[in-house]
């Protein structure tokens, strides 16, 4: 049984990704267009500022990949696959909470478990640590900035499943309703004190040391000696419209993957429905 519902994960995992990625190549990828032409931008200034002082910049290396396959194959490829992969973690949590989560019927608790992949895994890690355009970030973070994000997912995750067992625990005594804000408010304390714990990208030492404290690593305006300014900041509607459509990519993803698997879990997992099916099938 357990095959055959990581089966139907991967299946509706599949097809959730194609279908992020087709928004995403609408919507998202102008935005990273419009912040790799920044970036280029920032860096001809600050070569033009280099050789003003006397600095010999280094060659740069020739792309392994043209902009075009990045944002048709490359993107598609990847959100393709992690689609797969979510779907498939999504079918064993699935499995995990079959039985255990009341008289919920297979399609409520599919829909029920693609939220809690959606908050668990991505919504509550972006609200501390959001995602960024190419242009944004320093090579000198990217490990720190992994780590940390990965911190946060693997607490978010495991504060959620926690609460549902809280939950459970306290629903004899509290009624439903009641355990659910108490298990959810614990989850939000739990969370709240991790995310204050954490330090701001901004704050990390390499950039402390290099560009004085700030909360994000968002390129400030590029200024001369003088503190002329040649080139401006990150433009801001360009960061907030990336952010925006990177959740509602995701959001596009999780929901396509409960609405596509619940069905699928239901005729497996319900006789009466798979019963009901199978004359539309065989006509």
């Amino acid at each position: 049984m357990e095959k055959r519902l990581i089966l139907r994960g991967v299946i509706a995992g599949a097809v959730a990704g194609l279908l992020a990625f087709v928004f995403a190549r609408i919507f998202a990828e102008p935005q990273i267009a419009r912040a790799i032409d920044y970036e280029s931008g920032r860096d001809a200034a600050q070569a033009v500022l280099d050789k003003a002082a006397g600095i010999t910049a280094g060659a740069e290396g020739p792309d392994i990949f043209s902009r075009t396959i990045q944002a048709d194959a490359g993107i598609g490829v990847g959100m393709v696959l992690f689609g797969v992969a979510m779907g498939a973690l999504f079918a064993v949590a699935y499995a995990v909470c079959l039985g255990r989560a009341g008289k919920l019927r297979p399609r409520s608790l599919a829909m029920l478990v693609a939220l809690g992949g959606f908050l668990g895994m991505y919504l509550v890690p972006f609200i501390k640590y959001p995602a960024n355009p190419p242009a944004i970030g320093h090579a000198e973070t990217i490990r720190d900035r992994g780590n940390l994000y990965l911190a946060m997912v693997v607490c978010s995750v495991a504060f959620l499943v926690a609460a549902v067992w809280l939950g459970k625990r306290l629903r004899p005594r509290f009624g439903n309703w009641n355990a659910t804000l108490l298990g959810a408010g614990a989850y939000v304390v739990a969370i709240g004190i991790v995310m204050a714990l954490l330090p701001a990208i901004g704050e990390l030492s390499a950039n402390v040391g290099e560009y004085g404290h700030h909360a994000t690593e968002t390129p400030l305006p590029l200024t001369d000696p003088k503190g002329t300014i040649v080139y401006p900041g990150f433009p801001a509607d360009v960061l907030a419209s990336f952010r925006f459509y990177s959740v509602a990519a995701q959001a596009l993803l999780w929901a396509t993957l409960g609405l596509v698997f619940a069905p699928m879990a239901e005729r497996l997992l319900d006789p009466a429905a798979r019963a009901a099916a199978e004359p539309a099938g065989a006509a």
